[in-house]
């Protein structure tokens, strides 16, 4: 295995009819790597500089033999994965929404059409949502089927509130009274008919999340359709009525096996895409677009996150592009003592060649009671977002986030629109003082089960320029520092430089800091490992 690339796989999720997503390591020595070539049944198909690569055109429910080569830049065959085997899906039965009584006019509120279509879909089957404008009020999706939006089809969210009823799943980490989403999972009483009220009754009073519930599994949304949530007005109306709190383009929750494919999702209520209590996610070439509607023009939302996976196992988004008006994926894991006490934590996250077009970065947290841990951001761009990464835990949440890595990155931040203030620090932080305006770096708090922890954080081949932050951001509580810190091979420039406080081992290895104002690096209550700098 030492010379071998390691974790070569396809996800038991991340296939269909007709494709497989092939996923991989990238090996140690990766900058001497021209490409990666994919090998199916023995023979060349396709090539990448990427560590995943999806099979399109296959036949269904057919087996495939494949492994991965690599080619080094000077032209020789280098290392190759191991072979393996992988089957497509059974061909799916095909469930027409039209045959329903939908209407593609873009006025009829098709969610009764929709969702008689979805009910009537066979295990293993596939919901077609042909080329048109459907308007929807919520719908639930069920286990061992897809929701396929052809291209030119839109699944556009109806602006009338009682087409979303009230029900109770986690919201900003609290299990509370939310408005359905437009697309929502049939669970934790999915035997309940859709417009009986008991069945909402029921819900509110089991709980979004429930020890023991019964799961839905094996989920899939894919085509090149665009789910359209309607966000604006909706929120507004959801806001000014306030029964609960507002709704999602997509809320999945206790699903095994979820696998979004090529869709574009974009103006929610709020937060976009939001998965809690999952395990075995898959986003594969899908956009999301929270922050600005498709001629430019500015969705009035706040809280716009782009994806959230809230306590959630083995999640692997890649090769997508998030443009959102808040966090562009917010790794979470539920609020202070309820969220100990639900005490999943979200574990073993990969966020691969994705691209990042406006919103907040990768954050950790900073609902994390539950804790993060294993988390990769990798071979990312980000433009105009506002940073790359913001690790956040502050007092009350408890818990821990430990082992994120986000490595060979580029960033660039030329905007003015905002700058450092409590709930951004700058292009990297890692900060316990998130929300705070005004705090004491000095003065200890007693500690208890709502002391965060954050450890083993590294930052690695980065190259970043912000024009109106700091360039690096490390803020860690006097009774509770941030534990090693590693920086490596990064080149940063910003308004500010480095800033870090109560750190228990930073380590600096090859790192250049340019401030604009002030001074390069300061330091107050570090404790440094060995550093090499690269110096101006």
């Amino acid at each position: 295995m030492k010379n071998m690339i390691k974790n070569f796989y396809v996800p038991v999720s991340a296939r269909t009819e007709d494709s497989l997503a092939l996923l991989w390591d990238k090996p140690e020595y990766a900058e001497r790597i021209k490409e990666y070539q994919i090998y199916v049944n023995g023979e060349l198909a396709g090539s990448t500089t990427a560590t995943d690569y999806t099979l399109n055109g296959l036949q269904s429910a057919t087996e495939y033999e494949l492994y991965v080569q690599t080619v080094r830049k000077d032209g020789e065959r280098g290392i190759s994965s191991q072979i393996i085997k992988a089957c497509t899906k059974a061909s799916a039965q095909t469930v027409n929404i039209l045959d329903f009584g939908a209407a593609a006019d873009g006025k009829t509120v098709n969610t009764r059409s929709i969702q008689a279509a979805i009910d009537a879909c066979p295990k293993g089957g596939k919901v077609l949502i042909p080329k048109g404008t459907f308007v929807s009020g919520a719908i639930f999706l069920k286990s061992d089927m897809t929701l396929y939006l052809e291209e030119g089809a839109v699944l556009l969210g109806s602006t009338e509130l009682e087409d979303y009823p009230v029900m109770k799943y986690r919201c900003e980490g609290n299990e509370i009274l939310n408005y359905c989403s437009l697309i929502n999972p049939k669970n934790p009483v999915d035997h309940l008919g859709m417009y009986d009220e008991a069945h909402y009754r029921e819900i509110v009073e089991l709980g979004g999340y429930v020890a023991g519930a019964s799961r839905l599994h094996d989920i899939t949304i894919e085509g090149k359709g665009v789910i359209n949530a309607n966000g604006t007005i909706l929120s507004k109306k959801e806001l000014a009525e306030k029964k609960g709190a507002r709704g999602r383009a997509i809320s999945l929750r206790n699903v095994d096996r979820v696998y979004l494919k090529d869709v574009t999702v974009r103006h929610s209520p709020a937060w976009c895409i939001h998965l809690s209590y999952c395990t075995d996610v898959n986003m594969n070439h899908i956009q999301v677009h929270t922050k600005y509607g498709e001629n430019g023009e500015r969705y009035d939302v706040y809280n716009g996150d782009g994806i959230n996976p809230d306590s959630c196992q083995n999640v692997n988004i890649f090769h997508s592009l998030i443009a959102s008006q808040d966090d562009s994926i917010a790794v979470k894991s539920g609020w202070d003592k309820e969220g100990r006490q639900v005490g999943i934590p979200t574990e073993n996250v990969r966020i691969t060649n994705c691209n990042f077009r406006s919103g907040f970065g990768v954050a950790m947290g900073s609902e994390m009671a539950g804790g993060i841990r294993n988390v990769l951001v990798q071979d990312c761009d980000f433009v105009n977002t506002y940073s790359i990464a913001s690790v956040k835990a502050p007092r009350g949440r408890g818990s821990i986030i430990e082992n994120v890595k986000y490595e060979d990155i580029t960033f660039r931040y030329d905007s003015t629109e905002l700058s450092d203030c409590e709930w951004f620090r700058g292009a990297i932080y890692v900060d316990q003082y998130y929300s705070y305006q005004n705090f004491d770096p000095d003065m200890p708090f007693p500690v208890n089960d709502g002391t965060p922890v954050i450890r083993n954080i590294t930052f690695r081949n980065i190259e970043l320029y912000t024009k109106t932050s700091s360039a690096i951001y490390l803020y860690g509580l006097p009774e509770s520092p941030l534990q090693n810190i590693f920086l490596e091979n990064i080149k940063a420039s910003g308004r500010y430089g480095l800033k870090a406080c109560n750190v228990e081992g930073l380590t600096e290895r090859l790192v250049y800091v340019h401030a604009e104002e002030g001074e390069e690096r300061t330091y107050r209550n570090v404790n440094r490992n060995s550093a090499i700098h690269i110096r101006k």
